[in-house]
């Protein structure tokens, strides 16, 4: 909304969030090595702190290459996140024998992340309609800075790779490490791209008649959906139809077009979040390397390359077409 009010059209929108992917595909998985030779809580750290610069760049510098430089700083930050967060948690339960509990525990930590929005939601309405963009711009950069100082107080297991490899050493590990999996990998690829698509709620929101100042607590129960879709993600079993439902409860949606097609949206989005678990918990499973980052940076910069398509499916045909694209997921990754 910030972009659409600054003046920007939905192409150029599109474009912005083109550079913010092309930065991780740049450096998705060099910064998973990163991590995976040296510390994944520093990673953490700086992900944080360049995230709250690229807020900062986006209160400051208002305009087409202001928001183009805080998406390179975001998507920097991003990279770092990438993986490393993953790997931090499914390391530190395997240090105790737990390490059958990440699937419980990714979707417990998805799902507080997604109901976290619901308070955000409202606090943001608040804090738009005293001090608009920009008091909401810097209350975003002090966030930042704060999660980098509680990433400080994560413990971080020792790897044995933190004494005994170089940097490249690691690097070309986690890309071996790769091509046993490679259908895991490709199945998280293709299902977190979707995600791209979250950018677009608030805009659609708009697009379905939302006035601005009511959009975050209007799209309040797309993350609750998606909290309690992450949730079951943890805890029944995985079946291929669930992507295909989503895609088409998206389709219906885009169709529909009014307010309370919202609803829809929010059930697309449960449906979606179950399946993103499911995936990424099978994928940190079947990694055996150290250089674990590594390997799941690997599937995030394949990612980014299908949110290419998120975007220019934006432009040209709005959330139906995203729909479609979901559907020809869900056939792809029942194959694999």
């Amino acid at each position: 909304m910030l972009f659409a009010d600054s003046g920007l059209s939905d192409a150029s929108i599109s474009v912005l969030l083109a550079i913010w992917s092309t930065t991780a595909v740049v450096f998705e998985v060099p910064s998973g090595a990163i991590a995976d030779r040296f510390s994944r809580r520093s990673s953490l750290v700086a992900a944080g702190l360049l995230q709250a610069l690229g807020y900062a760049s986006w209160v400051l510098f208002p305009s087409f290459w202001g928001f183009a430089a805080g998406f390179v700083l975001w998507g920097l930050g991003g990279t770092l996140t990438s993986g490393a967060f993953e790997a931090l948690l499914y390391d530190g339960l395997a240090a105790n024998g737990d390490e059958a509990l990440y699937g419980k525990l990714n979707a417990r930590v998805d799902t507080i992340e997604l109901i976290a929005q619901v308070p955000v939601a409202v606090i943001a309405t608040v804090l738009f309609s005293f001090g608009g963009y920009e008091l909401t711009g810097w209350i975003s950069v002090a966030m930042c800075v704060a999660s980098s100082v509680i990433a400080l107080r994560f413990p971080e297991p020792p790897r044995e790779s933190d004494e005994h490899e170089s940097y490249f050493a690691t690097l070309r590990e986690g890309l071996r490490a790769s091509v046993p999996i490679k259908r895991a990998v490709l199945a998280v690829a293709l299902v977190y791209a979707i995600d791209a698509f979250e950018e677009y709620f608030a805009l659609l929101a708009q697009d379905w008649h939302v006035p601005t100042v009511w959009v975050p607590l209007a799209t309040i129960g797309v993350p609750l959906l998606g909290a309690a879709g992450a949730s079951l993600g943890g805890r029944l079993p995985f079946r291929g139809w669930v992507l295909f439902a989503a895609g088409v409860v998206l389709m219906l949606a885009a169709v529909w077009a009014v307010p309370w097609a919202i609803v829809l949206l929010g059930l697309f989005y449960g449906l979606y979040r179950f399946v993103l678990v499911q995936v990424e918990t099978e994928l940190q499973h079947r990694i055996e390397s150290d250089a674990r980052a590594t390997v799941t940076s690997v599937a995030s910069i394949g990612s980014e390359f299908v949110a290419f398509a998120i975007y220019g499916l934006w432009v040209l045909g709005s959330a139906f077409a995203i729909g479609v694209l979901i559907l020809v997921v869900a056939l792809v990754i029942r194959r694999q």
